[in-house]
């Protein structure tokens, strides 16, 4: 059983706020700390600050520490900024480890995010920054009630219609509850006066008729669709669609997918920026211009009594070894490459950087020759669930209804696939993500024009997608890890309790600047 799997499971036998519990403690679900950025005064003249790591995180902190008068510079491994706030657009080349390299040739306007892709309404420090500097947003569709719900075995591997598996999912509970509170099988632990309320919000909840019973019928079909909709003229009259039988629905297991919109970080509104997630790290390194170093590949960090030094080499070519000094160090490098590389910090922090393990993942992007799923479906926006290897097929929120051709998410693959995923070939995965998706939607095979497919583990920057803390790692680690170690502090989404989120890599790095420069103040008033 996947970790997804287990919450879904939690949030269908003990509710919502059982499983947001069990999410916080697992480290993927919290409140946003963001209250507004920290007030830095009195930064002394000419104190430095390094930044390793041009990510979210690193340009947070560059952004603050500069306001409040440091001297800032950054080096960052990739010759963008933006880490994995990163988009793909048509022309664009990525490199993987083991040698593959990828030409995106998407359409012009065509993109696709192979990291973050959504941001919530409550991430609020990093909706404050896409504020600050000027980047528009658009709503994200999560939930689509149009889109489908897929099991390779159930209903013959044909797909069904989320609002139908959720209508007749709630319809059956509410009539079983209904009929239990009728013979009297709650009076031990709901009044006769809440029994009448109940069975009244039960009719509203579960489209129930009269007599308490989810059946064929105008309000029914009003909720799961009809077989023939409601028009005009003679061929006006509509016609009215037939529930699935509880067994079926059930058997199904397709109802595990049906709290996805209801987990805190994905109800809404979500939000994503005009023209891809990488529009805010692009934003970023326009505000930073000039102290970002790019294609610098971080080889050594030194700290002594009077500052920190890091060692690196351009990420290109490999050759002379350069070195960056400043008083200070913000070290936003993933723990996966951070613990690769030699730096001289206590023996807790250096058992914290080497305990925590990556997330494997996999993101298949894939452009169409039309946007089939509009066109032909009515999907606009939203996200299918399958128990194929892909996982999700998301749906793009953007210039809908639109001519011309379309970009997807065709897979974002989890756990024990994304590893066999990895392993593959770009062209081999955007294959098998092509041939599993045309079981769910059958036009795949004669629209598919091309893709692009990024397995994190491959990915030379990060050798994995995001921290994936146990609760005993974080009770083991996670002080250790957000300690300042002399003069070297750590920043991004590995060092919060929103890992895979960008707002943990921001709430992360106005901690650090913060306690970083309450730090420098303290040794200046000594």
């Amino acid at each position: 059983m996947t970790r997804r799997d287990l919450l879904r499971v939690i949030g269908l036998s003990a509710g919502g706020a059982a499983m947001y519990q069990a999410m916080s403690s697992l480290g993927l679900a919290a409140e946003s700390p963001y209250k507004g950025t920290p007030k830095l005064q009195g930064a002394p003249h000419g104190a430095s600050v390094l930044i390793l790591g041009a990510g979210l995180a690193g340009m947070v902190a560059a952004y603050e520490l500069r306001q409040a008068g440091y001297r800032v510079q950054l080096l960052e491994y990739n010759p963008r900024p933006g880490g994995r706030n990163w988009t793909l657009r048509g022309g664009d080349t990525y490199t993987e480890m083991g040698g593959y390299t990828q030409h995106c040739r998407f359409d012009r306007g065509l993109y696709f995010n192979p990291g973050p892709w959504r941001i919530p309404y409550h991430h609020r420090g990093l909706l404050d920054y896409c504020k600050k500097l000027g980047v528009p947003l658009e709503p994200f569709v999560q939930i689509n009630h149009n889109a489908y719900l897929h099991g390779a075995k159930a209903f013959g591997g044909k797909p069904q219609r989320y609002r139908a598996i959720n209508a007749d999912y709630r319809g059956h509970v509410a009539e079983l509850l209904a009929k239990a509170t009728q013979q009297g099988k709650l009076d031990a632990q709901v009044s006769k006066d809440d029994q009448a309320q109940l069975l009244e919000s039960l009719r509203g909840w579960g489209a129930l008729d009269d007599k308490y019973a989810y059946a064929k019928g105008p309000d029914v079909s009003n909720r799961r669709g009809y077989d023939k909709p409601p028009g005009g003229g003679l061929s006006a009259r509509p016609i009215d669609s037939q529930p699935l039988q509880l067994h079926d629905v059930l058997d199904s297991r397709l109802w595990r997918s049906l709290t996805e919109g209801e987990i805190y970080e994905f109800q809404t509104t979500l939000f994503q920026p005009v023209g891809g997630m990488g529009r805010i790290g692009e934003a970023f390194g326009r505000e930073l211009k000039g102290l970002i170093h790019y294609n610098a590949k971080v080889t050594a960090i030194q700290q002594d009594e009077r500052g920190v030094t890091a060692s690196y080499v351009d990420a290109r070519h490999p050759g002379a070894v350069r070195q960056a000094r400043a008083d200070w160090c913000i070290c936003t490098i993933p723990l996966s490459i951070l613990s690769q590389i030699p730096i001289n910090v206590g023996a807790p922090m250096a058992a914290a950087i080497g305990a925590v393990p990556y997330a494997a993942t996999v993101k298949v992007g894939l452009q169409f020759k039309r946007r089939f799923w509009e066109e032909d479906e009515d999907i606009y926006g939203g996200l299918t669930a399958t128990d194929l290897p892909i996982n999700t097929i998301s749906y793009p929120s953007n210039d809908f209804n639109s001519r011309g051709k379309g970009v997807l998410l065709g897979a974002y693959i989890w756990g024990l696939d994304a590893y066999e995923f990895t392993a593959m070939s770009p062209d081999e995965r955007i294959r098998r993500a092509v041939e599993y998706g045309s079981q769910i939607h059958p036009q795949y095979k004669t629209e598919f024009d091309n893709g692009v497919a990024v397995a994190w583990h491959r990915s030379p920057f990060t050798m994995g997608c995001f921290a994936s803390w146990s609760e005993a790692l974080r009770a083991k680690h996670y002080d250790n890890l957000c300690q300042i170690d002399r003069r070297i502090a750590l920043a991004g989404e590995h060092v919060s309790y929103l890992p895979a989120w960008q707002e943990g890599a921001v709430t992360s790095a106005l901690d650090a600047v913060e306690r970083l420069h309450q730090r420098v103040m303290a040794g200046v008033a000594g």
